[in-house]
């Protein structure tokens, strides 16, 4: 069974760091953006402040894209407060960005331990658990996030579970494998294009996997990830893969459903 987080009709197209090529990465105006041409999910990052503010933010440090430096869990978060990405646009809260949208949902990398417990603490405060799918290069990190949650989300694969979903056909042991997947709550292969192949779709799908890969801004590209039946794809590139799908009549913008659901309810 789906989960919800991936209840809607596919294939899932993710607004990476709210859609990077048109507005400056994992800002506000670039996740509006996102959600305005119709996006249900966005992909962003997370990392906690010295004193355990989570900031939707991508680097450990302020340095690449701030017109401030220092590392994150070093700082306090009036620090983190004053910085400007691109030095016009403050770094955002996950939790705010939570709240904005109710309808959307969010696929969250952690990429420092001291997110965890924050993040757990905002899923709680909102109740997003339904609307988030956690992932991280690091199984420690899952596996400890997965603890602090105390309660079931939607999670990605680690690497270590990519290179078992990779050999699962050859070793013979996909029945176990997607017991111990499915135990854990994982519920999607999240993976760059040269992993996604037809035999890795294949097989993950066979584990009962979604696939979705990252971070796809060609459009070519695109449509051969689609023609081999990966199950979403993340780009800066929004636009453009709005009107991929759009051309091959997958687009499937936020709102359509609360508007035919509306439109029925009026009278004639």
């Amino acid at each position: 069974m789906a989960h919800a987080f991936l209840d809607q009709p596919g294939p899932a197209a993710f607004a990476h760091r709210g859609g990077a090529a048109h507005q400056l990465e994992n800002s506000w105006p670039a996740f509006e953006h996102a959600v305005s041409l119709g996006y249900r999910y966005l992909e962003t990052d997370v990392h906690a402040t010295a004193d355990g503010v989570l900031v939707a933010f991508h680097d450990q440090t302020l340095d690449r894209v701030t017109d401030r430096g220092g590392r994150i869990a070093r700082m306090a978060y009036r620090d983190v407060a004053a910085a400007r990405i691109g030095g016009a646009e403050p770094i955002p809260l996950l939790e705010d960005l939570l709240a904005a949208w109710p309808d959307v949902r969010f696929n969250i990398d952690v990429k420092d331990e001291p997110a965890i417990r924050p993040l757990a603490a905002v899923l709680g405060r909102v109740g997003a658990w339904d609307r988030v799918c956690v992932g991280s290069f690091s199984a420690r990190r899952l596996r400890a996030t997965r603890r602090a949650l105390g309660r079931p989300v939607c999670m990605a694969l680690s690497p270590a579970g990519v290179a078992a979903v990779r050999l699962a056909g050859r070793a013979g042991a996909g029945r176990e494998l997607a017991r111990r997947l499915a135990s854990a709550g994982v519920r999607c292969a999240q993976v760059p294009a040269v992993v996604a192949t037809r035999g890795f779709i294949r097989r993950a799908h066979a584990l009962g996997l979604q696939v979705h890969v990252w971070t796809v801004n060609d459009r070519t590209e695109m449509t051969c990830l689609l023609d081999l039946g990966a199950d979403g794809i993340m780009t800066d590139e929004i636009v453009l893969l709005r009107d991929v799908l759009a051309e091959r009549g997958q687009w499937h913008p936020r709102g359509r459903r609360a508007a035919a659901a509306r439109a029925a309810d009026e009278p004639a």
